[in-house]
């Protein structure tokens, strides 16, 4: 074990995990500009780091680079969580971990490195790969791959010399939740606040913008696709309402604030 990392590690473990209540409340703390909460945010989730950098470790990368990588993508999880997702810090906080150390494993690797269009094919592979795991209970055949895919037989074997982290995606990370490995990595085309406030409950959203104003209502919905799939920007919202882009700001802003004041008010009904 490299010495660095060890005593990295006997530093981290003297921080106990946080409670859910813990985490609220520094949450909580962090949406009012509180530094020392968030600080202790991430601190008490270092060992989240290291855990998910050493499944990404090989021969060919430094773990103590990975967990870097991995503080970077923990200090972004700890200033956009908030205490109103339905979901523990942790869970949230791993794909933001995990993308990091995937795309510093991707981009900054002098070993083999990956033109954009390789590893666009390399991604469509790997999916079609967990896919197909799911299908046959087994590692598909290269065979397999190709047909699956599209994409030809010596194109799905030269890529396998690009892949530079090999893992079993149905692994579980959480064993009270059942997620697994697959289920949690990051995909650079979604946005993990996006995905949890997609997730929360559609009817505790409506009922907070049922309650607002009728111009705020509309930014809120608008800006947050509740009404349609496509997001408008402030000025397309501004045209439609005919105001400036930023009175739309400030409405959006005000709307906000206003249900983040009733959340805070009926803290049982949303927690």
């Amino acid at each position: 074990m490299n010495a660095n990392y060890k005593l990295y590690l006997n530093q981290v473990l003297k921080y106990s995990l946080l409670t859910p209540e813990q985490e609220r409340e520094l949450s909580y703390r962090v949406q009012f500009g509180d530094e020392k909460a968030k600080n202790e945010l991430i601190t008490r989730n270092l060992r989240l780091v290291v855990n998910i950098a050493r499944r990404y470790c090989d021969s060919n990368t430094n773990l103590m680079d990975l967990v870097q990588e991995g503080n970077i993508g923990l200090m972004t999880a700890a200033q956009k969580y908030h205490y109103s997702y339905n979901t523990r810090f942790s869970t949230y906080a791993y794909a933001w971990i995990a993308q990091s150390i995937f795309r510093y494993i991707q981009t900054k690797s002098q070993l083999i490195p990956i033109p954009v269009r390789k590893d666009e094919i390399i991604h469509k592979i790997e999916t079609a790969r967990l896919e197909l795991f799911n299908k046959f209970s087994r590692d598909p055949t290269d065979e397999e791959l190709a047909e699956y895919t599209g994409i030809n037989l010596d194109l799905i074997i030269k890529s396998k010399k690009y892949v530079f982290f090999i893992s079993s995606m149905d692994r579980e990370i959480d064993t009270d939740s059942g997620l697994t490995l697959g289920e949690m990595m990051a995909d650079d085309k979604a946005n993990p606040e996006e995905d949890v406030f997609n997730n929360c409950k559609r009817t505790i959203v409506n009922d907070l913008v049922k309650s607002l104003q009728k111009n705020e209502r509309l930014v809120i919905q608008n800006r947050y696709c509740l009404v349609s799939p496509n997001h408008k920007t402030l000025r397309q919202i501004g045209a439609m309402l005919g105001i400036s882009a930023e009175t739309v700001r400030q409405t959006e802003k005000r709307a906000i604030k206003k249900m983040r004041i009733a959340v805070n008010s009926n803290a049982e009904l949303y927690m």
